[in-house]
């Protein structure tokens, strides 16, 4: 796990490929042991395949059949996704009472921030109603889940960057059947995890920093 340099309050780490359970276990123990001064770290990571529910996710929604996929069920909001080489996940270990940020306040500001990596790609995309994430003409790009605990979040966001796609279909994504979902490679950005994630972690560094004192 390597620091990324940037004049920010908050650190940004590196941590390339990682087992999603041993991620889940760094980032429980972190937020467990963090005091009252302890920096905010942003993770900028990809997963081997699995599935993840979050604690309220209907198991209708998950794989009916074997796929040879773990399915792990977690303390995030939200239902199921998955989780895969090629799309980049950015763990937000933040603490937020400390910024005065409100939960949803936080999902706008790191939905806005996929928003407007798009942007900066030349890609349109926009929020739906009542089902967080990001998408581009109907079809989601971007998966969202948070867990707060004493004012601290862990979790984060998924980016579907250059993946295969196929695991998707053996679930209803997010809680709903038949959601179309799509990458950046098939939108016509041709940068990839490792460049978009460093620039999606950036954004979303830029964004905390103007609550910071």
């Amino acid at each position: 796990m390597s620091a990324v340099a940037l004049d920010t309050a908050l650190i940004v780490r590196k941590v390339g490929r990682v087992d999603y359970q041993d991620a889940l276990e760094a980032m429980r123990k972190f937020t467990a042991a963090r005091a009252e001064d302890t920096p905010d770290e942003l993770w900028v990571l990809e997963h081997p395949p699995v599935y993840t529910l979050g604690q309220g996710a209907d198991p209708a929604h998950a794989p009916q059949a074997d796929t040879g996929i773990p399915v792990v069920r977690v303390e995030r909001g939200g239902e199921v996704t998955y989780h895969g080489p090629g799309q980049v996940v950015v763990y937000t270990l933040v603490d937020l009472a400390r910024l005065g940020i409100k939960v949803r306040e936080f999902v706008q500001l790191l939905e806005q921030c996929v928003i407007d990596l798009l942007a900066a790609h030349g890609v349109a995309a926009e929020r739906k109603p009542g089902a967080p994430g990001v998408y581009v003409k109907g079809a989601k790009v971007a998966a969202l889940g948070i867990r707060v605990t004493r004012g601290r979040a862990l979790h984060g966001l998924a980016l579907n960057v250059d993946m295969e796609l196929a695991p998707f279909g053996a679930i209803n994504p997010c809680g709903y059947p038949g959601l179309a979902v799509t990458q950046t490679r098939d939108l016509g950005i041709a940068a990839g995890t490792d460049e978009l994630g460093i620039e999606l972690a950036r954004r979303i560094a830029r964004q905390l920093e103007m609550h910071y004192a």
